[in-house]
C-alpha cells in the first residue's frame, strides 16, 4: 500500500511540473495573426463578419491569457482563432468565387443575346 501511495505522489508531482512547464505559445499567437491577416485580406469582414468576430475575439483572449501566464489556455485559443480565421478565409474565398462566376454567367448571357439579336 505505501507502495502505491508513493507512486500517486509521484505521479502527481510530475504533472503537476510537467503542466507548470508548458511553455509560453508565442508562435502559435504569431501564427493565428498571421491568419487573421490572411482572413482580412480575403475579404473577411465583408464575407464572413461572424467567423472574423470570433478569431479576433479568441486572439484577444489569447493574449489575455498569455499575459497571466496561462499557456494552456493561450494555446488553445490561439489555435481556436486560426481556425475561425482559415474559416472566414476560406468562406471569403468561396463567396468571391460564386460571385464571379455570376458575373461570367451574365455575361455569357448578354453575349448571347446580342448575338441572338443579331442573327434576326
Amino acid at each position: 500500500m505505501k507502495n502505491i501511495s508513493k507512486y500517486a505522489i509521484g505521479l502527481s508531482a510530475a504533472l503537476i511540473v510537467g503542466c507548470a512547464s508548458v511553455p509560453p505559445p508565442t508562435e502559435r499567437i504569431a501564427i493565428s495573426k498571421v491568419a487573421l491577416d490572411n482572413a482580412v485580406s480575403a475579404g473577411g469582414p465583408e464575407f464572413a463578419p461572424a467567423e472574423m468576430k470570433s478569431a479576433r475575439d479568441k486572439l484577444a483572449r489569447a493574449n489575455v491569457a498569455m499575459a497571466g501566464n496561462d499557456f494552456v489556455n493561450a494555446k488553445w485559443l490561439a489555435e481556436q482563432a486560426q481556425v475561425d480565421a482559415d474559416l472566414a478565409a476560406s468562406k471569403s474565398r468561396t463567396a468571391q468565387a460564386q460571385k464571379a462566376a455570376l458575373a461570367v454567367q451574365e455575361d455569357g448571357r448578354v453575349l448571347q443575346q446580342e448575338l441572338d439579336r443579331k442573327s434576326k
